[in-house]
């Protein structure tokens, strides 16, 4: 009797070292850099570092494009009231036709024709200034 639970420990423990070998060889093809999952993480990890340096550098690019088009539009807003301002005294300015004396109140409509534009000063200008 104990010659066959000897035999049979001996298989059990022959049995479990096969079934470790063979588990540690899995694992490390598992954990292979070059074909297995531990490769497919190594490549994730590179991508992920290559996305960060992308995504700072396209922040950092937008930051500056919002500066450029906040200043531009500023611009745009001061040229604008000084358009407006230019408009405003060339309406003042007689035309070729015109003398110079001055135009009484009584005159000023039937002078003025209808397809003439007339500018308007906004309030809003007059509040920036």
């Amino acid at each position: 009797m104990d010659l066959i639970a000897d035999i049979l420990l001996a298989a059990g423990a022959i049995g479990a070292g096969i079934y470790c070998f063979v588990l540690g060889r899995r694992l490390n093809r598992f954990n292979d850099l070059e074909k297995g999952v531990g490769g497919a993480v190594a490549v994730l990890s590179a991508q992920v570092d290559d996305l960060t340096k992308t995504l700072s550098a396209a922040q950092a690019t937008a930051s500056t494009s919002a500066q450029t088009l906040t200043d531009l539009t500023q611009r745009a807003e001061e040229m604008s009231r000084q358009l407006e301002l230019q408009m405003a005294s060339l309406h003042d300015i007689p035309t070729a036709g015109q003398t110079s004396a001055p135009i009484t109140p009584s005159e000023a409509p039937s002078q003025q024709s209808s397809n003439e534009p007339m500018f308007v000063r906004h309030r809003g200008a007059e509040a920036h200034q």
